[in-house]
């Protein structure tokens, strides 16, 4: 898989990167934001994505 496909998620409340995906870029143009567990929160929270 080429790298432009990868994406990270950052928690919204502490910004620590704490997930790694891949994403088709032609079908999904707007960011992801997904509720995860945050391990540094110890809670979980709203992951947005970066670049």
């Amino acid at each position: 898989m080429p790298q432009k496909n990868m994406i990270k998620f950052e928690c919204s409340e502490c910004r620590n990167v704490n997930y790694h995906s891949r994403k088709n870029i032609r079908a999904l143009k707007e960011r992801l934001q997904i509720k995860k567990h945050c391990k540094h929160c110890k809670k979980h929270t709203l992951h947005k994505e970066t670049k």
